[in-house]
């Protein structure tokens, strides 16, 4: 059984028990989470929703709010002697999936 959901902007492809990365949500370790927008989910029988599935839900237990690695940016005009080094860490929620419901 797997589940599409939506969080963050990005669609994810989710079992149970999958450990998934997605973007930070306000929920501290420990917290149960709850995704309602969920697009598709497949059991004995497919179903897609149009465009989310009606009383269809997952549950993630959150394991831990942590940072990325970091990116180097650099911006550069030629010509202009003008040039700048950025760095930025993109934070994460780490989610364990417990349950998909509908």
């Amino acid at each position: 059984m797997f589940a599409i959901i939506v969080t963050g902007g990005k669609q994810y492809k989710v079992q149970e028990g999958d450990v998934v990365f997605v973007e930070k949500l306000e929920a501290s370790e420990g917290e149960v989470v709850t995704f309602d927008t969920v697009l598709a989910v497949s059991g004995e029988t497919f179903v897609a929703g149009a465009p989310t599935v009606e009383g269809a839900s997952v549950t993630a237990k959150v394991l831990k709010n942590g940072k990325g690695k970091k990116i180097h940016v650099l911006k550069y005009k030629s010509k202009k002697n003008e040039k700048k080094k950025i760095g930025h860490r993109q934070p994460y929620t780490k989610v364990q999936i417990e349950a998909i419901n509908g």
